[in-house]
């Protein structure tokens, strides 16, 4: 049997892709998952009562409009000039006071994120852990079906969250 380029070809391609599927198995090294408790961890810095406060004094004060706004589209077409008149000023007034609130409010978040990042991200490489998830979202999402509680790393980020 005689042996030409053409009928090694296939085989030849085959080998290849073979030995190329298995190359980066052999060097990839383990990697460590863990998960966090994120909601748990911002609601446990200080700030976050200070932006709880906030929140609160907005939904009442913001509530009290929309209720009157309410109060005005239920008459629909009856409404009177001056009430559509008095409901786009309010519809303004909210968008004023909610905008107001979230300038208030997003300077404190940001501190509040950035220092539970700062902590998940010291525990996380102290303990040789290569990707931290959030626990609610993977759980949420159906991307995380079963975790092991030993890689849950929210006790040890909340004992090194710092203000």
């Amino acid at each position: 049997m005689k042996i030409n380029a053409t009928s090694l070809a296939p085989l030849a391609i085959v080998a290849a892709f073979g030995l190329g599927t298995l190359a980066p198995h052999a060097q990839t090294t383990p990697q460590k998952l863990g998960f966090v408790d994120v909601q748990r961890m911002l609601s446990a810095h200080p700030a976050d009562k200070d932006l709880q406060a906030i929140q609160q004094k907005a939904n009442a004060e913001l509530e009290g409009l929309q209720k009157q706004i309410q109060a005005i589209d239920a008459k629909g077409a009856g409404a009177t000039a001056a009430e559509k008149q008095n409901r786009t000023t309010l519809v303004s007034t909210i968008q004023a006071k909610a905008k107001a609130y979230d300038d208030q409010m997003k300077p404190k978040m940001q501190t509040v994120e950035k220092a539970v990042d700062t902590a998940v991200n010291a525990v996380a490489k102290a303990n040789g852990y290569s990707i931290v998830m959030d626990r609610g979202v993977a759980a949420r999402s159906g991307l995380v079906v079963y975790a092991d509680n030993a890689t849950d790393l929210t006790d040890a980020a909340l004992k090194a969250l710092k203000p």
